[in-house]
């Protein structure tokens, strides 16, 4: 097996650049029976582990580096503060709640998972209701002075945002002392991004990519399928090589064992090859899409800068 690149982050930390996505569906059940396939993923050589309190996984990611006998020093964990925490809790009291559940005194990354902020019923990360604007709830720049502290206190290694544009990221830069390290959004052929991508760049922060291989509908495209063919490979390495020769950080999410090896041997394009993948560019989100009046969890388009 290839080893896995890493990226260095503006703190100088090298996060790997290939990470197993830690999404598990939006039941109870789906999410405690994530610990085998986490176990697995880790047996194949991942050293990376993107989770969430969204996502509810937590728990279960410390279950299977636990299993898995690797020491947690040699695991970058990912996780993220959740949008509907801010004006309820502080980022310290969210972050230690999440710490506890992954069983572990640090972070290797803390990510501020939405610039809004949403009122969420009680019911935990399973609810999957209508997303409501929380009034009078703190700035993501109050928000984010706060995820300094943690970044100081060492409790996160490493600081960044989700799901931040070009427009939310240069408010959030007027005030902020420290640089996120990150920025996690979705990414793939038919969303390239390349001005958060320029822009992000000249600021010195590193992108990661969710969504990466934009689901059967990138992976089925005609370029993809002939680029696969070429390189012997699958149409989702293609586009996870991509990723890497951009210089993007990618956490596909895969509960498959020989999906999750193959997404770790990845193949390196050619400049003209990569190209060809960037010209797929559309545009086009397929994970968080508006509905039918423009909105994305609870804010317009114009507010995401998307």
């Amino acid at each position: 097996m290839a080893a896995v690149p890493k990226v260095k982050l503006n703190t100088g930390a090298l996060i790997p650049a290939v990470g197993l996505g830690g999404w598990s569906g939006t039941t109870k059940e789906q999410h405690a029976q994530a610990t085998p396939w986490i176990l697995t993923a880790i047996k194949s050589g991942y050293r990376h582990i993107d989770t969430a309190w969204g996502y509810g996984t937590e728990k279960y990611t410390a279950e299977a580096i636990s299993l898995s006998g690797i020491p947690r020093e040699d695991i970058w964990i990912t996780t993220k503060l959740p949008w509907s925490h801010p004006g309820l809790k502080t980022a310290e009291e969210s972050l230690d709640d999440s710490l506890k559940r992954l069983n572990t005194s640090y972070v290797d990354l803390y990510l501020l998972h939405w610039p809004q902020v949403v009122d969420w019923p009680d019911e935990g990360p399973e609810y999957q209701g209508p997303h409501k604007i929380r009034a009078n709830a703190p700035s993501s720049n109050e928000t984010w002075a706060q995820m300094e502290e943690l970044y100081k206190k060492g409790k996160a290694k490493n600081i960044g945002v989700s799901n931040f544009s070009v427009k939310n990221l240069e408010k959030l830069l007027q005030t902020a002392k420290i640089t996120p390290a990150v920025n996690q959004v979705e990414l793939h052929p038919y969303l390239a991004q390349p001005q958060l991508k320029e822009y992000c760049d000249t600021k010195g922060i590193v992108l990661t990519a969710y969504t990466p291989t934009g689901y059967d509908t990138v992976r089925s495209d005609s370029t993809i399928v002939e680029l696969a063919e070429k390189y012997k490979v699958s149409p989702a390495q293609i586009i996870l090589g991509w990723h890497l020769a951009r210089g993007v950080v990618v956490v596909p999410k895969s509960s498959n064992a020989t999906r999750q090896r193959d997404n770790l041997n990845l193949p390196t394009l050619s400049p003209e090859d990569v190209q060809r993948v960037t010209a797929l560019d559309r545009n086009q989100r397929l994970c968080n899409k508006p509905d039918e009046n423009g909105v994305v969890s609870g804010w317009t388009l114009e507010e995401l800068g998307w």
